[in-house]
């Protein structure tokens, strides 16, 4: 047998989601007017762009395609994301590069610390790729990144938006023994839409990683959301607050899904403003004490903002307990 290496050719680039290049296209119906929003231009966007590339840093921002990017990078708001820009996952709804991602760059987290220094950010939210090659799904890595932030820039309040560390066993522990101020982790939908939307997830594994942070340390905040549009009924996005609450959940976000290529879950309806601001009265009523739900709402959009309404949140009803 003869094999021929072609040296000749232009080198063909891999695909960004090689699982879904063969799938038929699921074709969305067009975006209402509630749902436009303009491209980035402005000076402050630029100076963050040029920061975050600087120091060779990835954000979910653009990763993920955020249709709030332009808001967000010109208050100096950025998500940063660890642990490279390669998942081990391939969520039918996220935009993320999927792959075997390559090995952690030691120095990342003294770099975050840097660019959250050189940003002046008063609250940083990181987030990351799934890192299932992992013994430890990137337990020590997140750890290690919050304690850089913390001794750079102490007055700076961390909220991290984490993988569910599936299978991995003591993983959850590290992390919340950084002790960020907010643990996000999103459900991103109901469970009867996990099997065609997130399969490699489980609900229930989910909604107990976020009750075993309470239980370890009733301190930090945890936040979860999810996305709708996505084929859920309503009486499944109440019941979801529901299982949210029972693991004493303090803030929850429900923002539109937006598909990002033809290859990934099409929309299946766009949920109007008036239902989305249904879904927030019927949150507080069932005890959040925080709740972003809007087409635009993304987990980390007004994350600032939103921690200190949530800690002022708390103080209320501290006070009115007493």
């Amino acid at each position: 047998m003869v094999t021929l290496i072609d040296t000749i050719s232009e080198r063909q680039v891999r695909p960004r989601h090689p699982e879904k290049a063969n799938r038929p296209d699921s074709v969305s119906p067009p975006k209402p007017d509630w749902i436009r929003v303009r491209a980035p231009t402005s000076r402050g966007y630029a100076n963050t762009r040029n920061i975050v590339k600087e120091n060779g840093l990835v954000t979910v921002c653009e990763e993920a395609g955020c249709p709030n990017i332009g808001e967000c990078w010109d208050k100096k708001h950025a998500t940063f994301m660890i642990m490279g820009d390669t998942c081990t996952r391939a969520c039918a709804f996220c935009n993320v590069r999927t792959g075997m991602p390559e090995a952690l760059n030691a120095d990342e987290p003294a770099h975050i610390a840097l660019a959250v220094k050189k940003l002046g950010l008063a609250h940083v939210v990181i987030t990351s790729v799934d890192r299932d090659d992992l013994a430890d799904g990137g337990a020590e890595h997140f750890a290690r990144t919050i304690r850089a932030i913390r001794e750079d820039c102490p007055t700076t309040t961390i909220e991290i938006l984490t993988p569910d560390f599936l299978r991995k066993d003591g993983a959850l522990e590290v992390v919340v023994a950084a002790k960020p101020d907010v643990f996000n982790h999103n459900l991103e939908t109901v469970p009867s839409c996990y099997q065609s939307v997130r399969p490699g997830a489980r609900y229930f594994h989910s909604v107990r990683l976020l009750q075993r942070v309470k239980e370890i340390d009733p301190t930090i905040f945890t936040k979860s959301g999810i996305m709708v549009g996505l084929g859920e009924e309503r009486h499944e996005v109440l019941q979801v607050m529901d299982d949210l609450r029972s693991a004493d959940v303090d803030f929850l976000t429900i923002g539109q899904y937006l598909q990002p290529t033809l290859k990934h879950h099409a929309v299946m309806r766009y949920v109007t403003p008036e239902e989305f601001k249904g879904y927030e009265q019927i949150a507080f009523t069932k005890g959040f004490l925080m709740v972003s739900a809007s087409p635009l709402t993304r987990s980390s959009h007004h994350a600032g903002e939103d921690f200190e309404r949530l800690r002022a949140a708390r103080e209320a009803k501290l006070q009115s307990a007493g």
